[in-house]
């Protein structure tokens, strides 16, 4: 669900420099006092020989660097400093993550620091981006089938006439997460073992694929609930809406997060989407939407007030990964199949919560929950893909495949 690519953080990169707080240093600077300090964040500027540091806890640090500290550069990834390499105070730039060692004796109103280790935010986006190309080359869609004692997942992808069926397969090695309740940031999924995953969750994995098959490297899971009804109240104030479920006859109150996406289908895009859903062929204003031509309103909107621009899986527009901070994403499906759809549903306009109008059909896919659920994605002007049956499996795999993760930072 990007739709699994944008908006990342660097979360292995700080995973990698957290992991250094712990990790086993020279003998020479184990003599160090233990009380030494350090702290951990992101350069916001260099003047002179002093870096403003802004932390991970959020607050703004400053350090000198004397000629004599030790500076060290890691790759992201990397948890101990047995690769690092020694690296020029004049290579530091704003962006990167440094992981900051202070000088105990040091009284001075600016503190010195012993040593800072780096990871260059060009070295964070290059991994950002293989991470990225892998996810789109992976599998995503709704799980079937889950053998734990084999380790076989079978996942559906596509909705509809493009539905088929990827058998994942994982290892002893393969990475396995899961999304927070309530969440398709990849920087918030926690390692969760296979039996977590269940029928009908969303997957998104990455590795070695044939036609139908998928040794998984990487594999991120999450259950979510999709609601299609008809709007009965908004509430811009809480920003919430009701919505009353097609399926279950039931009021629904629905919240808006930060990282909520809303966006509405034009009326001819979503007719396009509603045919190939039933199995109807036929171009889209001389061409098949996906391929070349572009339909008019097809462009992604520009973000408005409020609205999140890019998907809430992460992805290309919001990460890949597993990134900023959202899940893996998925890339086009070749010869217009599911691929084309998602970027149909990506370039959809976005809009606000004062734009949704009582009595309108809405697609939502939420987290799990009875009645008082948050929002992942919002999808308007759906009233034709109501007709059509497989237009929820549409939309949950649009949510968590439409980019990738903000790739895994």
């Amino acid at each position: 669900m990007k739709s699994l690519q944008k908006r990342m953080t660097n979360i292995p990169g700080l995973l990698a420099l957290a992991a250094l707080l712990v990790a086993p240093i020279a003998p020479a600077q184990q003599a160090q006092p233990a009380a030494s300090a350090k702290f951990l964040g992101a350069i916001t500027s260099i003047n002179g020989d002093t870096l403003a540091v802004k932390t991970t806890q959020g607050d703004s640090r400053q350090v000198q660097v004397p000629a004599n500290a030790v500076l060290k550069r890691i790759e992201p990834g990397q948890t101990n400093l047995s690769s690092a390499v020694d690296m020029q105070y004049s290579d530091l730039a704003v962006g990167d993550r440094v992981l900051v060692n202070l000088d105990p004796a040091s009284i001075s109103t600016v503190p010195a620091a012993l040593r800072v280790v780096a990871i260059k935010a060009a070295d964070v986006q290059k991994k950002q981006q293989l991470e990225a190309e892998a996810w789109q080359r992976g599998a995503g869609g709704l799980v079937k089938s889950v053998d734990p004692s084999s380790g076989v997942i079978v996942v559906s992808t596509g909705a509809g006439p493009t539905a088929q069926t990827v058998t994942v397969k994982t290892t002893q090695s393969t990475i396995l997460k899961r999304y927070a309740p309530g969440s398709v940031r990849f920087d918030e999924a926690a390692a969760a073992p296979i039996t977590a995953i269940q029928p009908g969750d969303q997957v998104r994995a990455r590795g070695p694929k044939t036609a139908d098959t998928l040794t998984a490297d990487e594999v991120v899971s999450g259950g979510f609930r999709n609601i299609s009804g008809t709007i009965t109240s908004i509430d811009p104030a809480s920003s919430t809406l009701v919505v009353k479920d097609l399926v279950t006859k039931k009021q629904v109150t629905i919240r808006m997060g930060a990282e909520t996406q809303m966006r509405r289908l034009p009326d001819r895009m979503a007719t396009f989407i509603a045919m190939r859903l039933k199995g109807q062929t036929g171009g889209y204003g001389g061409g098949a939407y996906g391929g070349a031509a572009r339909p008019p309103n097809a462009a992604a909107g520009n973000a408005t007030a409020g609205s999140p621009a890019t998907s809430s899986a992460g992805g290309n527009a919001g990460g890949a990964g597993p990134g900023a901070q959202r899940g893996p994403g998925g890339g086009a499906g070749a010869g217009g199949g599911m691929g084309d759809l998602s970027q149909a549903l990506s370039r959809a306009p976005t809009v606000k919560l004062s734009d949704l109008q009582k009595g309108e059909a809405v697609m939502v896919v939420s987290t799990q929950a009875e009645s008082d659920v948050t929002a992942i994605t919002v999808l308007a002007g759906v009233e034709p893909l109501l007709e059509a049956p497989a237009s929820q499996d549409l939309l949950s795999n649009w949510s968590m495949g439409s980019s990738a993760p903000e790739a895994a930072q």
